[in-house]
């Protein structure tokens, strides 16, 4: 169990929270003008300044956890980012039928990715990371 705890448990958390973050980014690079479109409809100003940030943090921050490298920053700044975005694009509390049952689904999710981005930048990556000095995991 020892195993699971302090090496391949943190390396396969990290990679399961990761896929959802490397797979926007991804998708923002392959679609940039979509993407514009899609947050002018929040009526945010700078959208494709906000875009470019966004973009860098959910490829960055992926980089940073899946190697270990300064992961508690990584996903510190990423737990407040999903904050933010979670509130922007998932108020489901604007919304009526179904489409309020979809956005607080998405909603619960986040929540629940940011608690793990949380425990996260808490207690560090694991054995398998390159600041593995720096986790309480290690």
């Amino acid at each position: 169990m020892k195993t699971l705890t302090e090496g391949w448990g943190p390396l396969i958390g990290r990679l399961l929270i990761v896929y959802i973050y490397l797979t926007s980014g991804i998708a923002k690079v392959m679609d940039w003008s979509g993407n514009i479109a899609y947050v002018r409809t929040r009526h945010l100003p700078m959208t494709p300044v906000l875009l470019g940030i966004a973009m860098v943090i959910e490829l960055g921050g992926s980089l940073c956890l899946i190697a270990g490298f300064r992961a508690r920053i990584a996903a510190f700044i990423m737990f407040l980012y999903t904050t933010v975005m979670t509130i922007l694009f998932h108020n489901y509390w604007a919304f009526s039928g179904m489409q309020r049952g979809s956005q607080e689904t998405h909603f619960r999710k986040n929540l629940a990715i940011m608690g793990g981005l949380l425990i996260l930048a808490c207690y560090g990556a694991g054995k398998f990371a390159v600041d593995r000095k720096r986790s309480h995991f290690a």
